[in-house]
């Protein structure tokens, strides 16, 4: 294929991914990766190597980095320096392996890549990655990353330290908060623990302790709630109780107004709540006691 519908395909696949991750926002899940098509050709975004390569293009379309496993150290660590700048392992340590090889060249034409970080298994977080520096002697690319739209709209790869580094620790907090939200709603069965609502759509992970008071992004500090009650919870509105007893505010309780109040808000008052099967996933106890602390002071 000449170099135009390379790039065609190229840009092609960047619109898909920014189209099916509401443009970052949200994680794109391995089988999307794989279903794009260009041009009544199937290309392949994700492959079985970190640095991916469709049989139809010249050089890389990917690169990706695994998802973290607790106690597993990753064969190819990734860094940020301090700059916001990651610093992406080669794979193996031979510079001139072909996909290293194929990188370099694709750093030398000044072609993006879709950058996948792994947010749990089979589920990647996507940004646009431009490789700009090379260093064989610590088996390193240095990548700069960007939302999806500076493909599109031409928005500038270089940004002042400031904003490269808010960049970077905001794209983080987004990929932890993306695993947070697919393992608590795992743990619950996509259903709400106040409700059992079952529409993934419309439920939330809610942080027992918040993330702003030092709380953890793990199973045991978080809740699947829809959106009301999430809501309703972070206004100290809706309680919960260490022994998992849901209280509703007295002034609530005592309101009158129309059916979602009565349903959705009143009659959870004296429930209890939906925990996960697995005693190690069920909410803190310590973390319920800081809560309703709360609550009550509410």
């Amino acid at each position: 294929m000449d170099s135009a519908w390379q790039s065609a395909a190229r840009l092609a696949a960047f619109e898909y991914v920014s189209k099916r991750s509401n443009a970052g926002e949200l994680p794109v899940s391995w089988d999307e990766l794989k279903s794009f098509h260009f041009d009544g050709l199937h290309i392949p975004l994700i492959g079985a190597r970190g640095i991916w390569k469709p049989q139809v293009l010249d050089l890389p379309i990917s690169i990706a980095t695994k998802a973290p496993v607790v106690g597993v150290e990753p064969p190819y660590p990734d860094e940020v320096t301090p700059d916001g700048r990651l610093l992406y392992r080669y794979e193996g340590t031979d510079p001139n392996l072909w996909t290293n090889v194929r990188l370099r060249k694709a750093m030398n034409d000044g072609l993006p890549v879709l950058y996948l970080r792994g947010v749990v298994a089979g589920l990647y977080h996507t940004e646009a990655g431009l490789i700009v520096e090379d260093d064989p002697s610590s088996l390193t690319f240095t990548l700069l990353t960007s939302p999806l739209e500076a493909i599109e709209s031409g928005l500038p790869w270089e940004m002042s330290e400031a904003s490269r580094r808010y960049y970077t620790r905001t794209v983080k907090q987004r990929v932890d908060q993306q695993a947070f939200r697919h393992a608590v709603l795992h743990a619950y069965r996509t259903r709400c623990a106040v409700c059992s609502l079952r529409h993934g759509e419309l439920l939330d992970a809610a942080h027992i302790i918040p993330f702003s008071d030092g709380g953890e992004t793990t199973v045991p500090n978080g809740l699947s709630m829809c959106k009301i009650h999430h809501a309703a919870f972070d206004a100290n509105i809706l309680g919960v109780r260490p022994d998992l007893e849901l209280e509703v505010r007295e002034d609530i309780l005592e309101e009158v107004d129309g059916p979602m109040l009565r349903h959705g808000l009143q009659e959870m008052h004296g429930r209890t709540l939906i925990t996960p099967s697995k005693p190690d996933l069920r909410p803190a106890i310590e973390a319920l006691e800081y809560r309703y602390e709360r609550f009550v002071d509410a």
